[in-house]
Parts: C-alpha cells; structure tokens; sequence
C-alpha cells in the first residue's frame, strides 16, 4: 500500500515570486500534482483558464460556497479564491503529493484541516525589492499596489507560523531550496513508515 501523500503549500506576498517557483517546481519535480484554485478576479496576460486557475463569476463563486465545494476559501484583494475538495483526498489516498499555491489565509485553513500539511513562505530579501517587483508589473495599477503593500506588512507576520522560509534573490537559488525541502519532506515519509520486519525477510 502507498504510503499517504502530502500537501505542499507556499504562500508569499504579491510579488515575492512564489507563483513562477510553483510552476517551475511541477515542471522539476517528479510525482508532483498541482492545485488548480478557483478564484473571481479577473485573468492575467497569458494565464490559461484551468492550469493557472479556474475563473469564475462572484455568483458562481457563491454558488460553490453555498454548495461546500470548497476545502477552503478566502477573500484577499478584493477577489475570492477557493481550493476545491473534489480530487484532493483521493490523490493523498493514493500516495501523490500536492503543490499548492496559495495566500496565507487559505494556507492556515488548509493545515487546520490538514495537519500534516508542510508550509513554505517565500520573500523577496527586503521589502524594497518587493515593492519594485509590484511596480514593474504592468498587471497592477497604483492603487492596486499599495493594498498589496499593506497586506504584505501583515502577511510577513504569518513566517512564525510556516514550517520552512525561502529567500527568493536568485530564482534558481530559491527552486533548489524547494526541491530540497519537497525532497527532504518525502524521505522524512519514508523513514517514518519503514516497515522493518519486511526488510529483513530477504
């Protein structure tokens, strides 16, 4: 029998590159499955409907809460996002790991019901660098931003809660760092489910 999978979740502020780890991790990364969340905000430049995210209506979002398709959900920047249960459990079950990128409301929900669950935040190395990154996207406008700064100061708060933290000055720096904590997490696994007297049966 396989041994249970586990959920990976990064979260970061807007800005701190934790979306373009996420994918480049699903791309290195061996026996990986992706989270696709569905969220109402409006899609970016060249974000494809159903790998990026699922966009939605604010009705059909509600409509999806009232009919608790959802293992959880928040509100963040104005937009809802939202983690669907349906496919979650039976990839655990079978022993596949899930990457999911999400805000830090919807990663505290997630290891309340999961508590197994392993949390990485990422930061840029100062929050200067963090604000140039929101400014040089051409996404956001310049109220936009300055939400985001906001909720930035109170996202870096939530780093206590998180199992591990990557510094994202170099992006090849920062994906081995979360191939070695996915790595590292999965032999963890392993060693605890070692099932001695089979090896020593041969």
């Amino acid at each position: 029998m396989a041994n249970r999978g586990t959920l990976f979740i990064i979260s970061a502020p807007s800005g701190a590159g934790k979306t373009t780890l996420y994918k480049m991790a699903l791309e290195g990364v061996d026996h990986l499955s992706p989270s696709v969340s569905y969220t109402t905000r409006p899609k970016r430049g060249t974000e494809i409907e159903g790998v990026d995210y699922c966009f939605v209506s604010k009705e059909d979002f509600d409509t999806m809460i009232a009919d608790n398709e959802f293992i959880e959900w928040a509100e963040v920047h104005g937009n809802k996002y939202g983690t669907p249960k349906k496919g979650i459990h039976e990839k655990l079950d079978k022993g596949e790991d899930i990457l999911f990128d999400i805000d830090v409301q919807g990663a505290r929900n997630l290891k309340a019901q999961f508590p197994d669950a392993v949390l990485i935040f990422v930061l840029p190395p100062s929050f200067d660098i963090l604000k140039e990154r929101l400014n040089s996207r051409n996404t956001n406008e310049t109220d936009d931003i300055n939400v985001r700064m906001d909720n930035a100061l109170q996202e870096v708060k939530a780093v206590k809660d998180f199992d591990y933290l990557i510094i994202n000055n170099f992006l090849t720096k920062a994906l081995k760092d979360l191939e070695a904590i996915i790595v590292a997490q999965r032999a963890k696994v392993n060693a605890n489910s070692f099932d001695f007297d089979k090896f020593i049966s041969y």
